[in-house]
């Protein structure tokens, strides 16, 4: 029999937890429904829930940005983008475009979408033009990028490919001398399409319990209780505890999708660095649709670097785990939703801008 959250809330409350425990939850989406409902608020003092890198937006990396830019800027293209994506800022002088929307107020022709229908809908009403799709995200969002391509696209429709997998930064993380965490919520959107298994290195390599959860009260609380327990007991195992949308293989039709029209590679992530294949780049046979073929001249190699946020901002480490948002001093300074210095802060999967809305915010 399935328990409700106040049931879940008391079973995590009479676990004989000796000391802190600290909880990584991958997910944006898992973090906003967490600060949302106030589950930190909810659970024992001794419990500690870490935000984790699982937003795209903040670690679609500096050069990736600027490139849109300067193409939506400088050629006669249409440039679509998620919405997010429009507010993130790069570190360029005043008197440049410093985002894309305010590349738009100066002219060029960028419009926010919500899914490649959308795309191909506007790369067909307008033929003769060339319609570049800005595309950044993790598998959730690239696999149907990959299906919209694997269907077939209008010649004039180019991408600017952005795609990160999600575990390799996890990965990362137990690799460091110091991971920070002491138990993992893997995400529920990314393993309704990758499977719960591909977070099985977590408990047989690095000994980490780890649980798979959804976006409901249930589901996270459940997740929780998993991990501790495991904690408590020494026996990591796998729990899925969104057993409505992940099976352990995930999605195979839309996995195929990916495997067909995307490769592997080597990724750079903002203010992170290169993390070993994590990222997606098109194969060969789709390379006639590869904006950075077509648009070569705009890729600036000198910003790809690691600590890429702007100075004094700290949404790498936030980003890591390594520091509440609160922690950094541009909070509800200088970094404001109106006026975001870092992605963190720009993002409704950023943890800065959860915080804003939904956890505390600085003294007037």
């Amino acid at each position: 029999m399935s328990l409700d959250a106040r049931q879940w809330l008391q079973q995590i409350r009479q676990l004989p937890l000796p000391k802190k425990m600290r909880i990584m939850n991958v997910c944006g989406g898992h973090e906003r429904s967490i600060t949302q409902a106030g589950l930190r608020s909810a659970l024992p003092d001794n419990i500690e829930l870490i935000p984790g890198p699982g937003c795209p937006v903040c670690v679609c990396p500096e050069e990736d940005v600027y490139e849109a830019i300067q193409i939506a800027l400088n050629e006669n293209v249409i440039l679509l983008a998620f919405g997010d994506m429009l507010r993130v800022p790069v570190n360029v002088r005043k008197s440049e475009a410093r985002s894309l929307e305010q590349a738009r107020a100066r002219g060029a022709d960028i419009r926010p979408v919500a899914s490649p229908t959308d795309v191909v809908r506007i790369a067909r009403e307008h033929p003769n033009k060339e319609v570049v799709f800005f595309a950044a995200g993790f598998e959730t969002t690239t696999a149907p990028v990959a299906a919209m391509l694997a269907e077939g696209v209008p010649a004039n429709l180019l991408l600017l490919l952005s795609g990160r997998l999600t575990w390799p930064a996890v990965a990362m993380l137990l690799n460091s001398e110091d991971p920070g965490f002491d138990c993992l919520v893997a995400p529920g959107h990314v393993a309704t399409v990758m499977g719960s298994e591909e977070w099985r290195f977590v408990v047989e390599q690095h000994n980490i319990p780890a649980a798979v959860a959804g976006f409901n009260n249930e589901s996270l609380l459940a997740a929780f209780y998993s991990t501790l327990r495991q904690l408590l007991e020494d026996k990591p195992f796998l729990d899925n505890c969104y057993p409505e949308l992940v099976t352990e293989q995930g999605n195979r039709h839309a996995k195929q999708h990916l495997y067909n029209v995307m490769q592997v590679t080597d990724a750079n992530w903002r203010g992170i660095g290169t993390i070993p294949l994590s990222g997606f780049g098109l194969k060969d046979a789709y390379q006639a649709h590869d904006a950075r073929q077509k648009y070569a001249g705009y890729q600036d190699d000198a910003r790809k670097r690691a600590g890429e946020m702007p100075p004094g901002c700290d949404c790498a480490r936030v980003v890591l785990g390594k520091i509440y948002p609160t922690e950094c001093k541009l909070y509800g300074a200088a970094c404001t939703p109106r006026n975001p210095i870092g992605p963190c802060m720009v993002s409704d999967e950023g943890a800065c801008r959860i915080w804003w809305s939904n956890v505390r915010k600085p003294a007037a």
